[in-house]
């Protein structure tokens, strides 16, 4: 039998919500419409919910709109069903209930290790190292890797170690001078990037764990003796055969990672990201989520990545959201598509979250001075009850607001058609009141599992006393 399911809404979204019903019914789901008889969801308060909610017999469970802000747990005992909170957009219910790839994802699990590479550690001071180090470890890192610069003495190498083990981090050293390497693994790092079949014996002076590279650019063969050097004498180690960048050996090099798991099945590999990254002038978004998929395919085990150049300044924290997407889609035998869309920054697949035709019908009920603005394939909406504006050019719709006596509602709605704008321009999600969605680019939480971690805002005004610049 279909679980029977009460898509609570108001009268102004009741034809929406209807027409997403009928599309998502089927012989598991049976969504039944209630309109509680308020114009505005957001506006329901647990109280309007208790008064006048009816219920049709034999429902489930009761889905209450995204906005809705009342007390899930008291509609629950008053009612006696399971309450809960929907999606913000309409739009996005069918995906709630699982129409199609979406809904709830669990992004908590990954399988590989992110390096990030200080690459100017030599010039960083104890202070500054472990600043730095703690900023790239709430961005995603597991491991924080020291970069000694060539022709750059590291005289407080030893210190920096010490104090980034003493913070509770994972330390690797990456230097071409072998003496740097030595004192790393004496001074207690846990891995030594870049040694090759003629440096490896370094390894032998510490705990350190190996990073195998070719012993000269390409050479796939010393690496797979270097690695069988570290086999025969069981000692564990990465191999990475070195992503090389575009139009300077780039295909050629991803080859390599093929062929080296075809040779060694059960390895583990790190690829370094960053000469694909740092040394290409697109956003590093998409850059992560391709270089991911290869990683993910061929079941590679690290990652080190860098973010020097400002267009990559979000480059750690992409990549930890993209092993977390990719494990998720690998593990259900489905397509990167609908694992949460931390790395759509600059579109989205449902730009629109209503038509132009269903806007008019909203448009044709306001009985208020108070403008809504809401963006379909056919421009920017501005409206009212004095009337309703289309345009995709704020500038042509400013002058029909007649607000240009009031500072604070000129300013205000300055900025939300400029928002509405960007997000017709580029074929983003536009909601009124509320920021545009950059995806895990745009997220300034203080760690990566706040990146991914889905809450609820807080219910604000249109125009509240932060926006105004009043005192709180």
């Amino acid at each position: 039998m279909a679980e029977r399911v009460a898509l609570v809404t108001g009268s102004l979204a009741e034809p929406r919500i209807r027409r997403i019903a009928e599309e998502i019914a089927d012989e598991a789901l049976d969504p039944v419409v209630v309109n509680v008889g308020v114009k505005v969801a957001a506006l329901m308060t647990a109280e309007i919910v208790e008064r006048r909610l009816k219920l049709p017999e034999r429902i489930d469970r009761v889905l209450m709109p995204g906005r809705f802000r009342g007390d899930l747990d008291r509609l629950a005992a008053r009612f006696g069903l399971p309450f809960a909170r929907g999606p913000e957009e309409a739009a996005d219910i069918p995906a709630y209930f699982g129409k199609g790839r979406g809904g709830a994802v669990n992004l908590e699990r990954q399988d590989v290790l992110l390096f990030a590479e200080i690459v100017d550690a030599t010039r960083l001071s104890i202070d500054e190292l472990v600043t730095r180090a703690r900023f790239l470890k709430g961005e995603g890192a597991d491991v924080i890797d020291l970069g000694a610069l060539p022709d750059n003495s590291f005289p407080h190498l030893e210190e920096a170690i010490a104090a980034l083990k003493a913070d509770g981090f994972k330390v690797s050293v990456d230097s071409f001078d072998p003496q740097e390497l030595a004192r790393g693994t004496r001074a207690g790092a846990d891995y030594l990037l870049s040694l090759n079949e003629h440096t490896l014996a370094i390894a032998e002076e510490g705990p350190a764990m190996p990073v195998l590279v070719p012993a000269q650019a390409g050479d796939l063969s010393s690496l797979v003796r270097a690695i069988e050097m570290c086999e025969a004498r069981g000692r564990p180690f990465l191999a990475d055969p070195i992503l090389d960048p575009i139009h300077l050996g780039f295909t050629a090099s991803l080859l390599r990672y093929a062929e080296l798991r075809r040779l060694k099945p059960d390895i583990p590999i790190l690829m370094g990201i960053g000469n694909v990254t740092e040394l290409t002038d697109a956003d590093t978004t998409g850059m992560n989520a391709l270089l991911m998929g290869i990683i993910s395919e061929l079941k590679l085990n690290a990652v080190l990545a860098v973010q020097v150049s400002p267009h990559c300044r979000t480059a750690i924290r992409e990549f930890d959201r993209a092993r977390r997407e990719f494990f998720a889609a690998r593990e259900a035998g489905a397509l990167p598509q609908g694992f949460g869309g931390g790395l759509m920054a600059l579109r989205d697949r449902r730009p629109f979250t209503t038509t132009p035709e269903e806007v008019d019908r909203l448009a044709g009920t306001v009985a208020d001075r108070n403008f809504r603005i809401e963006v379909t394939e056919k421009g920017i909406h501005a409206y009212n009850r004095d009337g309703h504006h289309v345009a995709s050019d704020p500038f042509d719709i400013f002058p029909h607001l007649k607000v240009e006596d009031d500072g604070a509602h000129a300013f205000y709605l300055g900025v939300e058609t400029a928002r509405a704008e960007i997000a017709l321009k580029l074929g983003k999600r536009y909601a009124q009141d509320e920021p545009l969605k950059w995806g895990v680019a745009g997220e300034t939480g203080s760690s990566a599992e706040d990146a991914h971690r889905l809450t609820f805002k807080e219910a604000g005004s249109t125009l509240s006393a932060k926006k105004k610049g009043e005192a709180t």
